[in-house]
């Protein structure tokens, strides 16, 4: 006796359905993420303004119902895209809103994955010496100028224990910039937002200010000579210090 076999269940006589691809669980957002976006809500909303003061980190634990971890790692990361200003003795203090502040969304300040994070510390070793030999060779005296000026600020704010994370910003893109391509500009502007978070994560741990300017000095000095092998190694080497700072077994970088 013959039989016939049934179709699918769904759809008479079709093929069964291709094996969907694997997919990962939706979690729950971090706290400090929570945290983070509702205070982000307030200052663009104008509920908090410019040179209010947060409350002490224990009102805010008590007001969020989450942990003093939870509201730190909030805290910083509204420092990273430029909503607060957190000072010694002082508090945490809502800045003026800018244009990077309102464009830049918080997932730009997230802490990345250990991986991605070298992954990234990598591309920087990869083309900031480049970048900077060119300098050397190619940066005009205007160019340099405009470097030496975001150093001065940067060794004022140093001194003053503040933030330098915009001058070295600054200062790395102006060495990029300085050859005159502008394809590598483009680039550049997508390799700085990449680098913003590595660069607020080291210029929090104690002493990354002082040796920050220390590399900055060196690569200027050696743009400066027009030495492009100079420039290249130094700037490796302020490279090799950060990545070792950051990924852990820091240790002063040997003289090239």
């Amino acid at each position: 006796m013959m039989t016939t076999q049934r179709p699918p269940a769904g759809r008479s006589g079709a093929a069964p359905d291709p094996p969907f691809p694997s997919v990962e669980a939706i979690r729950r957002p971090r706290l400090c993420d929570e945290v983070a976006r509702q205070l982000q809500e307030m200052i663009q909303a104008g509920r908090l303004k410019p040179g209010d003061r947060l409350p002490p980190e224990r009102d805010l634990v008590r007001r969020f119902q989450v942990s003093r971890g939870s509201v730190r790692d909030a805290l910083r990361k509204l420092e990273v895209v430029g909503l607060v200003r957190s000072r010694q003795g002082e508090g945490t203090v809502v800045q003026e809103l800018s244009a990077d502040s309102l464009v830049t969304p918080l997932s730009a300040a997230l802490v990345p994955k250990r991986e991605l994070l070298a992954e990234l510390l990598e591309l920087r070793r990869i083309v900031e010496p480049a970048f900077a030999a060119r300098a050397a060779a190619r940066a005009t005296p205007q160019a340099i100028a405009s470097m030496e000026e975001v150093l001065r600020r940067q060794r004022e704010k140093s001194r003053r224990h503040e933030s330098t994370i915009e001058e070295d910003s600054e200062f790395h893109y102006l060495v990029a910039t300085a050859s005159g391509n502008a394809v590598v500009n483009r680039v550049v502007d997508l390799l700085m937002d990449l680098m913003r978070e590595s660069r607020a994560r080291s210029l929090q741990v104690d002493g990354r200010l002082e040796s920050s300017l220390e590399g900055h000095t060196r690569i200027l000095q050696a743009i400066r000579r027009g030495s492009p092998r100079g420039a290249e190694k130094a700037m490796l080497r302020h490279l090799v210090e950060i990545e070792r700072l950051l990924l852990g077994d820091f240790a002063p970088a040997p003289s090239p």
